[in-house]
C-alpha cells in the first residue's frame, strides 16, 4: 500500500497528531460518553473524507492520527470534529449543556512526515497501555 495519495493534479501524504481535552480536563470520557465521542468522531471524519488511521480517547484527553487532503485546513477539520462530537455527546446528556462548551477551546497539533507515522502510532497505543498500567497499579 502506498503511502502516498492521488488525486486529480495532486499527490499528497498530509498527516497530522492532534490532542484536545473536555473543558477543564474533566475525567469525563469513559463508558457511554466515550463510545459516542468515538462515534461521532469517525462519522464526522468520514463526512469530510478525513481518515483517522488511529484514535485513543482516554478519560480526559484525544488522540488521533489522521490523513487530510490538501484541501482541508486543520483549525476548521478540529471545530468539525469537536463540535460534532459535542454535540452528539449533549443530545443524549443533556445535563452537559449548562456548560459553554463541553471541549477546551485550545488543541495540540502536529504535522506528521513519513517517518514519523509509526512513532505517533505506536505512542497512541502506549498512552492507553501506560494508563492502564496506573490504573491497576493504585
Amino acid at each position: 500500500m502506498s503511502r502516498f495519495t492521488y488525486g486529480k493534479g495532486v499527490v499528497y501524504n498530509i498527516s497530522y497528531h492532534l490532542i484536545w481535552t473536555p473543558k477543564y480536563r474533566s475525567h469525563i470520557l469513559k463508558g457511554r460518553i466515550k463510545q459516542i465521542v468515538i462515534d461521532a468522531l469517525l462519522e464526522k471524519a468520514n463526512k469530510l473524507e478525513i481518515n483517522i488511521e488511529k484514535y485513543e480517547v482516554m478519560e480526559d484527553h484525544v488522540h488521533l492520527f489522521i490523513k487530510a487532503k490538501p484541501i482541508h485546513k486543520i483549525s476548521e477539520v478540529v471545530r468539525y470534529l469537536k463540535g460534532y462530537s459535542s454535540y452528539k455527546v449533549r443530545e443524549k446528556y443533556p445535563k452537559y449543556k449548562k456548560y459553554k462548551s463541553f471541549w477546551s477551546p485550545s488543541y495540540y497539533c502536529e504535522t506528521i512526515g513519513h517517518i514519523s507515522e509509526q512513532t505517533i502510532k505506536k505512542y497512541i497505543d502506549d498512552q492507553m497501555q501506560h494508563h492502564m498500567n496506573n490504573s491497576s497499579s493504585g
